[in-house]
């Protein structure tokens, strides 16, 4: 009699797989799974980069969360690595993207029978504080009972101005002084494993990133790592005072941290802080506004706990425009707050 229970409970298995495709739910696999995007650069070449850290899971009524922790871009160069993370993606302000979607259970009730399906899936996008309501093709695969394949089943495009990102793709393009085109293709393969029998579902939130998820050396950065950061995190432009005023805004806290952090493990070197203006108004009260600007930073720093001895503040006024006075743009460019190791 138990023998031929058994027998039926296991003949049931497919049948409770087929109805129930999301039972206990799924979680991504980090290690086993791929996340990359391509780029174009100068008409003709094309780089493909990867994000190193992502977490996701599929509850039991087939809702899926990914998120995606923008520090953890890897295009191979630590450099770029840095422009993409600064310039780009801005993650000291954006640190994740977030992708939300829904699968109907009912479209992969036969998976079991099957075993691979592709789908058209509307999903949402969270990224660089825009969230666009998108949809894709994606392949769903069966490996194991508690094993899943999920992957473009085509390169999703993206439009960097749908997403306020134009900005930073300029920046990008000034800073590796290349021409990008201003759309990106997509593609992952996302492995999930079936929560086990009895787990408590897993929630996105409580997933552990790695301790260090971005792909640079632990540690103090070389002198030659440190002349990089300071060149790039001259470029953002997200240092911001009040108009006319040295008073930092509570906005430019964020890349103040960044700073902060790189500061800090530049540790034997001397940083100057100069302060730059547009040609709006006298040329010695410019001067003296950026004097203030700039030791507006470096009193941050140090109550933050960098040594007034590392740093060097000056300001240079107008003398010194990287774009013309003549229009609103190229002020915005020519008031700025630039980082160096003194003496490089």
């Amino acid at each position: 009699m138990r023998k031929v229970l058994l027998a039926t409970l296991i003949s049931l298995l497919p049948i409770v797989s087929q109805a129930d495709p999301f039972a206990r739910g799924w979680v991504l696999e980090n290690d086993a799974s791929k996340l990359q995007f391509q780029s174009i650069k100068n008409a003709s070449k094309v780089e493909i980069s990867s994000f190193a850290t992502f977490a996701g899971t599929i509850d039991e009524t087939g809702a899926a969360e990914i998120s995606v922790l923008l520090d953890s871009v890897d295009t191979q160069v630590d450099l770029r690595n840095v422009r993409m993370r600064f310039l780009f993606f801005e993650t000291f302000q954006y640190p994740e993207a977030k992708i939300a979607l829904k699968i109907d259970p009912a479209d992969l009730s036969d998976l079991e029978t099957v075993r691979r399906k592709t789908l058209n899936v509307p999903y949402t996008l969270d990224l660089h504080g825009v969230s666009q309501a998108l949809e894709a093709d994606v392949s769903v695969t069966l490996i194991a009972d508690d094993l899943v394949a999920v992957s473009t089943a085509s390169p999703i495009t993206l439009q960097v101005a749908d997403f306020n990102l134009t900005e930073g793709l300029e920046k990008l393009q000034d800073a590796a002084n290349v021409q990008i085109v201003p759309t990106g293709t997509v593609t992952f393969d996302f492995i999930f494993k079936r929560n086990g029998e009895g787990a408590e579902p897993v929630q996105l939130a409580s997933l552990e990133a790695p301790a260090s998820a971005a792909l640079e050396a632990e540690g103090d950065f070389s002198r030659e790592a440190c002349i990089g950061r300071f060149e790039i995190l001259s470029r953002t432009g997200n240092i911001y005072f009040a108009s006319g005023s040295a008073n930092l805004r509570a906005e430019s806290d964020a890349l103040l941290g960044t700073l902060h952090d790189v500061v800090a493990r530049c540790p034997d070197l001397i940083i100057q802080i100069s302060g730059h203006t547009d040609s709006q108004g006298a040329g010695a009260y410019n001067l003296r506004l950026s004097e203030q600007r700039a030791a507006a930073v470096a009193d941050w720093l140090r109550q933050k706990g960098i040594a007034s001895g590392r740093m060097i503040a000056r300001g240079y006024g107008e003398d010194q425009p990287v774009a013309s006075n003549a229009t609103p743009e190229g002020r915005g460019k020519n008031r700025r707050i630039e980082f160096a190791v003194s003496g490089s």
